[in-house]
């Protein structure tokens, strides 16, 4: 049971290497595949041990980031700091242990290759909403620099995560049954999806305007001083001095709460920018932290993570917020406990509406992701429906030289193709990025320095495949086929002529 045991390990780690930045995008289709030819003719317990060690791998490896941001900025000693890090890998594998047990305990008879297949997809889509979920690391981001990757036009990064695991499914029938049924299956699966690919429009947006100019600030700002109040002064300085010589750009941007502090009281230090972009016809955007009263809060406010358009006085909240980074789960409903237990407010808080109008900017109506909500797929789609660009401001400094950045700049890469939008990506030490409807980089700022992007950004307008059905179409396929594999299962019994089945091989 060890060399199994070493093995699934392994594979779980390994794919991590098929993401940015490493992008050996072939072992996605290998390392699931490798973990499917580990289940076979193993008891239900062995199989589930080999689904968590997996899932270990594959998370302390895939987020091994999540160390850097609780021993560096959170202040935690290197040892508690990994013992942290192992508990959540450790916490998050443990869907890949239920993965495993469902699929051991009822499917791996029947077509144990497409149930492999399909609960493995269904338990990537429970991973985007699940304890409001954790959207990272899906199959289907790895191809995003493939002739693959314009089929996200038309079912997303989930229809991508598919093909990744049908191609490598296909692939590893090989090994067991090598008769020309198998070879075709594997064929057709490697040559539809390409095909497919190739025969779809190159973009299916139009142009709503002219391109715009657009110029991202990068003020690489240290998140340890960040919001220390003694050096509130020199950071709005840099801010000022940089959009100073961008005035006159259509649109200037800053990142993720820019702005350390409530905005009524830095007003007036930039009123004076403020108005003179306004002259000149053009739009300020900034993240930054906003109180709104209310009521009904038991502290009679909500601090939000927030985009505010200062020029025009339009805003959006964050409405994905990071659980125990910027919130804490269920604080209204167990306050009392939470207080006798000296857990503290978080910094912001969810807003009340969850549906927001689009931010406006000059004419145009843009599409906003704070950080983290990038990452959610069909927050993307619903919010891009009638805009014309996305915009997403992010903090990645909590992330430092992790790998972190790049697997986020990654799945918003995949969120301009999904949509059919140019994307605009601001951030405080990078990645800062100008990305086109095909999910290609135009325009890119380097990392970990003080730095302005300028370049052009074009407006569209129209509805992706995606856009227009999200991710039903997909799921329905998958409950039919578990339900028809069920079905099948339950006939024999059923009917009472249970019999010791062969095993299919597809």
């Amino acid at each position: 049971m060890l060399i199994p045991a070493i093995l699934a390990l392994i594979a779980g780690a390994s794919t991590t290497l098929a993401f940015a930045p490493f992008d050996f995008f072939a072992l996605a289709f290998i390392t699931p595949a490798a973990l499917f030819l580990l289940l076979r003719q193993q008891s239900l317990k062995r199989a589930c041990w080999l689904g968590w060690v997996f899932g270990l791998g594959f998370f302390a490896s895939g987020v091994s980031w999540i160390y850097v941001s609780i021993n560096t900025y959170g202040d935690t000693p290197a040892i508690p700091a990994a013992l942290l890090t192992a508990i959540f890998c450790a916490a998050l594998a443990v869907l890949f242990l239920l993965q495993i047990w469902f699929y051991q305990k009822y499917f791996s008879k029947d077509y144990p290759a497409l149930a492999f297949g399909v609960i493995w997809l269904l338990f990537e889509w429970l991973r985007s909403w699940l304890f409001t979920g954790f959207p990272w690391l899906y199959l289907g981001y790895s191809t995003l620099d493939t002739a693959l990757s314009p089929l996200a036009s038309i079912g997303g990064g989930w229809l991508l995560s598919a093909v990744v695991i049908c191609i490598g499914l296909a692939l590893a029938n090989l090994i067991h049954n090598r008769d020309r049924s198998k070879w075709l299956v594997a064929f057709c699966a490697i040559s539809l999806p390409l095909l497919i690919s190739f025969l779809l429009p190159e973009q299916w947006t139009k142009k709503s305007g002219e391109p715009i100019d657009v110029a991202i600030v990068q003020p690489d700002i240290d998140q340890l001083i960040k919001w220390n109040p003694l050096h509130l002064e020199s950071i709005l300085d840099r801010y000022y001095s940089s959009s100073q010589k961008l005035l006159g750009k259509k649109v200037i941007i800053w990142p993720e709460t820019a702005i350390p502090s409530l905005y009524p009281k830095v007003e007036p230090y930039f009123a004076p920018l403020v108005a003179e972009q306004q002259r000149l016809g053009g739009s300020l955007i900034s993240g930054i932290p906003m109180k709104v009263i209310d009521p009904q809060h038991p502290l009679g406010r909500r601090i939000h993570n927030s985009i505010l358009n200062l020029t025009e006085n339009t805003s959006y909240h964050k409405q994905r917020l990071v659980p125990f980074g910027e919130y804490v789960p269920w604080q209204d409903q167990f306050r009392d406990l939470f207080n006798f237990l000296n857990i503290p407010d978080m910094t912001f808080s969810l807003p009340k509406n969850s549906l927001q109008p689009l931010l406006k900017v000059g004419d145009f109506q843009y599409s906003t992701a704070i950080c983290y909500e990038i990452a959610y797929p069909e927050l993307v789609r619903e919010y891009s429906k009638n805009a014309d660009i996305i915009l997403t401001l992010s903090n990645d400094t909590w992330f430092s030289h992790s790998i972190g950045p790049d697997q986020h700049f990654q799945m918003a890469r995949m969120r301009a193709i999904e949509n059919g939008r140019w994307l605009i990506r601001s951030a405080n030490n990078g990645i800062t990025a100008i990305v086109n409807a095909q999910g290609e980089v135009v325009e890119i700022a380097p990392r970990y320095t003080q730095a302005v992007l300028e370049g052009k950004v074009q407006p569209l307008q129209g509805l992706t495949p995606y856009q227009r059905l999200g991710q039903w179409p997909l799921l329905i396929f998958y409950f039919v086929t578990l339900g028809i594999l069920s079905i099948r299962r339950l006939s024999p019994l059923l009917s009472g002529k249970a019999t010791e089945q062969p095993q299919k091989q597809c």
